[in-house]
């Protein structure tokens, strides 16, 4: 098995060579209109979007492909970009200095993609800018990648990426590794997510086969940069899920920088849709800083925090549920008495130190950070329900009510479980730049620690039976009751280069390697990677990528609490070889620009620590008992399908399964069987247009729809998980005009609107075809033949919303 990997990761690198060409070049200083000069300033390539930033004295030097008409772009945030069209001879060096003055325009796209310095495999473009506009439920930055990768659930942030668990996902910001809370079980529970939009400049999301400087998950890399302000500006948003408002700004000498920003959301008005009637109280509030200070030429600091106080108040009253065909339908009719009251409050602090002299080539910087958080998740629920067959002969006067009762019962929910999770990250980065070799490396450790108490059971009663049924005593149906009080510590590490081969960047690779040690239980991981990008001579519209490499992903809790509550501390890493091969293709059709991208996959799996979905919430078995495949593809096409209007769909396949090693014995282990994130097919689209000759007024509409997820009974064996949920179906559409533009000749003379930018409106209808979407299942058992009907849990219907953004 190795040898068949160590064999095609040679491939992959064979496959590509390319010979140096003569190198032409040239520098310069980039100024504003008051002679200062501008650091992180842009200078790129118009066509191939390869590109530099300036340090902090404005200056800047690239490398261009000699004999050939180039059109250079030179850009920085809230100035207007100015162009340059250039012609060197080999070995030549040309001095262009340039003076930009300020707007209030944005940066054209390819700016923004010249920071990701190349194409790689497994990139996925996200437009910042479409955020705010789009109609969501859950809004920022996960509501655009979950149209990208699928989504089963509108009430959750959370997302699977290529078969993955949403425990495989990475998410940092400026560098600094982000935790979620572990205890939301549901949607409805979970607060606002860590990345604010509203502070966001620039977003980098892989799928897979991502770079050995990005942490140890095994799916996907979220790499989120916040703005560096020049100026003082904020928003402002209200809708009917929450509000939101953002300050930023910088001294006059540039030298001190600051983002302030703080939500509070509520989707009280969201979950009154849901089948489940009651009185819903959910309070979610987030405070979010950032401060960059330049002591120098050479030294800057930046420290960042956030705190999320979130609550989830819930008094059950009833829930009626039917389900079936035309001609054979169900319903489930619960009563319910108690409440769930769940706290999830989080605290983060970074802080760090970069260096980077003006006439070295090293640059580095020193992280440290920490994070902790309170939760804890109690309820008390009991319900008392009625089931049966309800009757579908329309000529019957009890049409649509239940004919026959099959079962009638009670279920009593009770839970008292607190957790305290506290992390602590010190560490380095750096970079040499070497011309073609761009070397990065870094340490960093890691101390968690752990205080898990868990006390939770359900049991079920009625007059003819108990759950499980026992002649001799009443048993409940799950009983947990553990508590847990440990510590550990992990060091990890890497380092890479980043190759040119030419000067053209016709063929560029990263190759790295990765390792992670755990002082729990003396595992030492090792990571190498490679990734590969091609652009044939000749043709400027075509990259060919590829990416080869291992990914682990060692337990950090929940992964080593098995379905009682037990901790396993010897639990090792999972682990997988992976393999991407793909290609981009920038075209113009209808005199427009589009670009699509297509890529294959392969994950190949062991050491896998089985689990199951519980809603959002996931719950593992606790041992490194399984092994898996995952295979598929995937096809984005990114454009204006109306002119100036960029619309983008993404179609996906793939296959996920697993098999037990240390069960065969049962003999429906011997065999693959699907994973619990075997979501086989994937469609997102996202559509814009705008009224003829009058672009102000907008549409907006999202499109999703999911294959349907494994499912089987409960508390039956994994293998059993045959059945799907029926595929999720949903459309999302918005209506947004602008209202003030400050841009306009006719901008309102009323002193109240001098000093804003920008004043939208939006009305949007969540759910428009109102599908009655699953998220899971409730078990009930009937009276006489002791048969488990699956009872749908749904989710939200068609609601409308509103919302108002000010710029200013």
């Amino acid at each position: 098995m190795l040898q068949k990997r160590v064999l095609l990761s040679i491939t992959f690198i064979i496959l590509f060579s390319c010979a140096y060409a003569q190198k032409a070049v040239i520098t310069g200083i980039i100024r504003d209109e008051k002679s200062k000069a501008l650091d992180l300033a842009v200078i790129a390539d118009e066509v191939t979007g390869l590109g530099t930033n300036t340090n902090s004295k404005g200056f800047y030097m690239l490398e261009l492909q000699p004999e050939k008409n180039i059109s250079i772009i030179f850009g920085y945030a809230g100035y207007e970009t100015q162009r340059k069209r250039i012609h060197l001879k080999a070995g030549e060096t040309r001095t262009i200095d340039i003076t930009l003055k300020i707007s209030t325009n944005v940066l054209p796209e390819f700016i923004k993609k010249s920071e990701q310095k190349r194409e790689e495999a497994g990139s996925v473009y996200l437009n910042v800018d479409k955020v705010k506009y789009m109609p969501s439920t859950i809004g920022g930055i996960e509501g655009m990648i979950k149209l990208a990768v699928g989504s089963q659930n509108e009430l959750t942030a959370q997302y699977s990426v290529r078969g993955g668990s949403y425990d495989e996902n990475l998410v940092y910001v400026n560098d600094f590794e982000i935790y979620r809370p572990f205890l939301v079980r549901s949607g409805q529970q979970e607060g606002l997510s860590f990345v604010n939009t509203d502070l966001v400049s620039n977003v980098n999301f892989s799928v897979g086969g991502f770079q050995s400087k990005y942490g140890d998950k095994m799916s996907s890399v979220l790499d989120v940069s916040y703005k560096r302000p020049t100026q003082f500006a904020g928003s402002a948003s209200m809708s009917l899920l929450g509000v939101g408002m953002h300050l930023e700004g910088a001294s006059k000498n540039q030298r001190l920088t600051y983002l302030i920003g703080a939500r509070q959301k509520s989707n009280q008005y969201l979950l009154q849709s849901q089948p489940t009637k009651g009185i819903y109280n959910p309070s979610f509030t987030d405070l979010q800083a950032l401060v960059n200070y330049r002591l120098g030429d050479n030294w800057e600091i930046e420290a960042i925090g956030n705190y999320a106080r979130n609550r989830f108040v819930f008094y059950p009253e009833r829930m009626v549920s039917s389900f079936g065909a035309l001609n054979q339908a169900y319903q489930l009719d619960a009563f319910y008495v108690g409440s769930e009251f769940d706290q999830f409050d989080s605290r983060f602090g970074g802080m760090s130190v970069a260096y980077h002299p003006e006439q070295s080539k090293l640059k580095l910087k020193f992280l440290a950070s920490a994070f902790q958080t309170n939760e804890f998740e109690t309820f008390d629920i009991d319900g008392a329900y009625l089931f049966g067959e309800l009757q579908t002969d329309q000529s019957k006067k009890d049409f649509g009510q239940i004919k026959t009762y099959l079962g009638a019962g009670e279920i009593h929910d009770y839970a008292r479980n607190y957790l305290n999770v506290s992390v602590s990250n010190a560490g380095f980065n750096g970079s040499y730049d070497a011309k073609r070799n761009f070397i990065q490396f870094g340490v960093n450790g890691t101390y968690t620690n752990i205080s898990d108490n868990l006390h939770q059971w359900q049991r079920r009663d009625s007059a003819r039976f108990t759950q499980p049924y026992d002649t001799s005593a009443i048993r409940f149906v799950y009983y947990f009751n553990s508590s847990q009080d440990f510590n550990y510590s992990r060091l990890s590490g890497y380092i890479q280069d980043n190759i040119r081969f030419d000067s053209a960047n016709m063929f560029t690779a990263t190759a790295g390697v990765r390792f992670n040690y755990s002082f729990l239980n003396n595992e030492l991981l090792i990571s190498p990677r490679l990734q590969l990008a091609y652009k044939p001579r000749g043709e400027k519209d075509i990259v060919i990528k590829a990416s080869t490499g291992y990914y682990n992903q060692p337990p950090f809790y929940r992964e080593m609490r098995d379905l009682q509550g037990n901790v396993n501390l010897q639990l090792q890493a999972q682990k997988s070889y992976q393999a991407v091969l793909g290609t981009d293709y920038n075209f113009t059709m209808y005199k427009r620009p589009f670009k699509v991208t297509g890529e294959v996959y392969y994950k190949d799996l062991w050491d896998l620590d089985p689990y199951f979905y519980d809603n959002v919430r996931i719950r593992y078995t606790g041992k490194n008992n399984a092994v898996g495949r995952i295979y598929g593809g995937e096809v984005r096409l990114y454009g204006d399908l109306v002119k100036d209007a960029t619309s983008w769909i993404s179609i996906g396949l793939l296959k996920a399964e697993q098999k037990i090693t240390d069960s065969t014995s049962i003999a429906g282990y011997s065999n693959y069987f699907p994973l619990p994130s075997d979501q086989r097919f994937m469609l997102g689209m996202y559509f814009e247009d705008y009224l003829p000759r009058h672009k102000n007024y907008k549409v907006h509409i999202n499109l999703i729809y999911s294959g349907g997820l494994p499912v089987g009974p409960p508390n039956g064996h994994l293998y059993q998980n045959t059945l799907r949920i029926p595929d999720y179906k949903r459309v999302d559409i918005g209506f947004s005009a602008l209202l003030l533009d400050a841009t306009r000749k006719h901008h309102p003379a009323h002193s109240l609107f001098n000093n804003l930018k920008s004043i939208w409106a939006s009305l949007e209808v969540f759910n428009l075809l109102s599908i009655q979407n699953t998220i899971s299942y409730s078990w009930i058992q009937d009276w006489s033949t002791n048969l488990n009907y699956a009872v749908p849990n749904r989710l939200t219907s068609r609601l409308l919303n509103v919302k108002v953004l000010v710029n200013f």
